[in-house]
């Protein structure tokens, strides 16, 4: 697990409380000047001015229901307390998630809700988005969370003069990207909604920051494991329902071919994580052959179907195969603590403990 010591000297450096740079995977918003580019002349220019750090934050965290929201929460309460982080998601909760902190409806697709809970709080992570696969079926909500929302987000923050930091993707490269490895700056040009989302995020983040000095910052995440959420419809979610099948049956289908190789990370990772303002990161990569073989080690009698979904498919064919995160790891010291290995052995403990209690409830 993560020391506390290097979670709390993350935080603060978002804060503008210490000089060190980096930060993890959400979009966040910490308080300045107060102007939008909604209201103000062509030729206005912002500067973000950063709190006291006797000045103690709230924060809230949007869509944070989804796959990091949770966990996110947990790791920033032991920084801030309780009651000072707050979970926000258009669904309901489950108990756990009520009895943890508070919990508040919020649909940041309204414009003037989001400027409400801005002014009542001083940090705003937002983790809005669709997965891959789920976007295709769906582009006219696709374009609505991941797009129209991240408008709201980028006037909001300039507005109230806040610093922001949008997770981006492997999904933002394309089919014309290089693949391996896969460098911070190449061209893009992503064949999906959701890849497409995803540069228009980075590209709108860079020309906020140019024409109104918005502080902004941007990472581009793998695809994420994670053990206490369950799979949400992405193209890499292979990876984490392997494992619950593992545990539970003993048999598992997998939607890609068995050679598909994409990079990962394990979700504490992700929770750690400015010269550039996006940023590539990594930790490992595997293909679903390999990632069979090595749960195989601990549960031999697992069992893997191969049945190719075309959609999914196409889109980890576009996807880079080994991401280059060397300026991260260059320039601010990114380091992963999660090889295949550690992956393996936290997600069998967890979701073989899940399923122990399950059974034996």
């Amino acid at each position: 697990k993560l020391s506390i010591q290097i979670i709390s000297k993350q935080v603060k450096s978002i804060l503008g409380l210490a000089p060190v740079c980096g930060f993890q995977s959400l979009a966040v918003l910490s308080r300045g000047v107060s102007f939008s580019p909604r209201q103000v002349a062509s030729d206005a220019s912002f500067h973000s001015v950063s709190f006291s750090e006797s000045d103690h934050p709230r924060v809230l965290i949007t869509g944070g229901l989804g796959q990091l929201g949770v966990g996110l929460a947990k790791l920033l309460r032991k920084q801030f307390g309780k009651y000072n982080v707050i979970l926000s998601d258009i669904r309901k909760p489950r108990a756990h998630v009520y009895q943890s902190g508070p919990f508040i409806f919020s649909d940041i697709l309204d414009y003037k809700n989001l400027c409400e809970i801005v002014v009542n709080n001083r940090i705003l992570f937002s983790n809005f988005a669709l997965l891959s696969a789920v976007e295709e079926a769906n582009v006219s909500l696709a374009r609505d969370v991941n797009i129209t929302e991240m408008h709201n987000v980028l006037d909001v923050a300039t507005e109230h003069g806040l610093r922001l930091f949008i997770p981006s993707t492997i999904g933002a490269f394309g089919p014309m990207s290089p693949r391996n490895p896969t460098p911070d700056l190449c061209i893009q040009r992503p064949r999906t909604i959701y890849g497409v989302s995803k540069v228009h995020a980075e590209l709108m983040g860079e020309y906020y920051h140019h024409r109104y000095g918005l502080d902004f910052r941007c990472l581009r995440y793998p695809g994420i494991i994670s053990a206490d959420s369950q799979p949400g419809g992405g193209t890499t979610d292979y990876a984490v329902q392997i494992f619950h099948d593992a545990v539970k049956t003993g048999n598992f289908v997998c939607n890609l071919r068995p050679d598909t190789r994409l990079p990962m990370m394990f979700i504490d990772d992700c929770l750690r994580v400015l010269s550039m303002r996006t940023y590539n990161i990594s930790a490992m990569g595997f293909t679903p052959e390999e990632l069979e073989q090595e749960i195989r080690r601990h549960l031999p009698d697992l069992q893997v179907a191969y049945e190719t979904d075309p959609v999914r498919q196409a889109i980890a064919d576009s996807w880079p195969m080994v991401f280059d995160d060397s300026n991260a790891r260059s320039d601010w010291g990114w380091k992963h603590n999660y090889g295949l290995p550690e992956l393996i052995q936290t997600m069998l403990n967890f979701t073989g403990s899940n399923f122990r209690m399950l059974r034996a409830n």
